[in-house]
C-alpha cells in the first residue's frame, strides 16, 4: 500500500491566524517560500486589531518534491477558500501578498469586487518574454523537473527566508500562464491598492509593479523599499512596510470597521 502521509511541515513555515475584527486581513506568501517570510506583517495586522489568516500554500514549507505536485490552480483554490472563510466573519477584508502572494492578491481582487484594498509587495504580474516559456519547456523535455530557486533575496545579512533552494519548473509554468491571464483582469480591479517595491529585485523585475499600477482602475498609492531586496517583509525596511499596510488597512476598512457587527 503507497503511503500518502504528508511531508512534515518545517520549523517556522507554520500557517498563522489571529481572532480579531471586524476586519480581517488575508496574508498570502510567496513562490517557494512559507509563512514565515510573512509572519511579522501578519502579526502586524493582528496587534492592530485585525483577524487574519495566513495560510500555508499547498505544497510550500514542506519540500520541493511536494511542492512538484502542484500548480496555480491549487494555489489560488487555496487562497480562495481562506478569504471565503476569513470573509464570513468580518465585515471587511484586505489581501496582502509577496511575489506570487501579490500575484494571489490580484487574481483574488479581480474575482471578489467586495474586498476593501489590497496590498501587493514586489508582486509578479508582468508576463515574462515567450522566450523564458520556451527555455523551461526545453528544460522539461530534456528530463529535468528542478531548477536552482530564487529564495532568500534579501539585502539584510541577520535574516534569511525558509524557501527552497530549488523550483519545480511545471508550478513555474503555472504560475506564469496565470500571469499572462491575469494581464487582462487588472483593469477589473476598482479597490484602494499599495503597492510595494523594492527598486533591487533579483527576483521579480521592479518593472512589474509599474506594470501593475498603470492597469489597476482603483486609487493607487506607491511605497518604496528602497533598502530592500525581493523578500522586503523580512528585510531592513520590513517595519515601514507593516506600518504602511496596517495604516492603510485601517484606513480602506474605516468605513464599516465598528459598525453593525455584534
Amino acid at each position: 500500500m503507497t503511503d500518502t502521509a504528508e511531508p512534515a511541515v518545517l520549523a517556522g513555515a507554520e500557517p498563522f491566524s489571529a481572532t480579531g475584527g471586524p476586519r480581517g486581513a488575508l496574508v498570502v506568501h510567496g513562490f517557494t517560500g512559507n509563512p514565515q517570510s510573512m509572519r511579522g506583517l501578519a502579526q502586524a495586522f493582528a496587534a492592530a486589531g485585525f483577524a487574519v489568516e495566513l495560510p500555508r500554500l499547498p505544497g510550500h514549507g514542506t519540500t520541493v518534491e511536494d511542492m512538484a505536485q502542484y500548480r496555480w490552480s491549487d494555489w489560488s483554490a487555496a487562497v480562495e477558500a481562506a478569504y471565503e472563510e476569513l470573509a464570513a466573519r468580518c465585515d471587511k477584508v484586505v489581501v496582502a501578498g509577496l511575489s506570487m502572494g501579490g500575484t494571489l492578491t490580484l487574481w483574488l481582487a479581480a474575482r471578489h469586487r467586495d474586498i476593501a484594498g489590497i496590498v501587493v509587495i514586489n508582486g509578479a504580474a508582468e508576463p515574462p518574454a515567450e522566450s523564458f516559456h520556451e527555455m523551461l519547456r526545453e528544460t522539461l523535455a530534456q528530463g529535468h523537473s528542478f531548477m536552482p530557486g530564487v529564495g532568500s533575496d534579501v539585502a539584510d545579512p541577520s535574516r534569511r527566508e525558509l524557501a527552497y533552494d530549488m523550483m519545480p519548473i511545471e508550478g513555474l509554468l503555472s504560475l506564469m500562464e496565470a500571469s499572462d491571464e491575469l494581464d487582462a483582469a487588472l483593469g477589473n480591479i476598482t479597490c484602494p491598492a499599495l503597492i510595494a517595491n523594492s527598486p533591487q529585485d533579483h527576483v521579480v523585475p521592479p518593472s512589474s509593479s509599474d506594470f501593475i499600477a498603470v492597469r489597476l482602475s482603483g486609487p493607487v498609492e506607491r511605497l518604496t523599499l528602497a533598502r530592500s531586496y525581493h523578500v522586503a517583509t523580512l528585510d531592513y525596511d520590513r517595519h515601514e512596510l507593516e506600518r504602511a499596510a496596517v495604516d492603510f488597512a485601517r484606513k480602506v476598512t474605516a468605513a464599516t470597521a465598528g459598525g453593525t457587527t455584534a
